[in-house]
């Protein structure tokens, strides 16, 4: 499969946007290890850049786009969960477990959200400990917790 590569800037650092010819794969922090392209060479990459520089200015809540995360089945049916939480609302771990009709696979639900290959644009951010604690973001708690503060401004 033919993938593309876009790398945008974002007031959390760099986002490294991957794409196939038929919808958008991932979005991720980037290491910086690749420098920003001009414009993307893909559809649904100009689609996904406009829209996040659309959600970081606070103009946009929710997205559409295209996506195809690759996973099993559980994490695909996790990720489809998350992408239902509201923009500026949150939920817990139990929450989403049983959200998917597992209410015992809190863990595995953790993993789940810890290897969502589309950061943001899937809201694994908005999904918080059983205490009210930030836990648990691939992009590190102070990107979460930026994430959230901007939802909620």
């Amino acid at each position: 499969m033919v993938e593309f590569t876009h790398v945008a800037d974002s007031p959390l650092g760099r986002l490294l946007l991957v794409a196939s010819a038929t919808g958008l794969r991932r979005v991720g922090f980037s290491a910086g290890e690749r420098t920003r392209s001009g414009s993307p060479d893909n559809e649904h990459l100009a689609a996904a850049t406009r829209q996040l520089e659309e959600y970081f200015a606070g103009i946009r809540q929710a997205f559409d786009l295209s996506l195809e995360p690759a996973g099993t089945p559980f994490q695909l049916l996790s990720w489809k969960v998350l992408c239902r939480i509201p923009f500026g609302s949150t939920i817990t771990y139990a929450d989403q477990a049983k959200a998917m009709g597992k209410p015992r696979a809190v863990r595995a639900v953790g993993g789940a959200n810890g290897r969502n290959p589309l950061a943001i644009i899937v809201p694994c951010h908005r999904v918080i400990g059983a205490g009210g604690e930030l836990t648990g973001y691939a992009g590190g708690l102070d990107r979460k917790s930026w994430l959230l503060e901007h939802e909620n401004n």
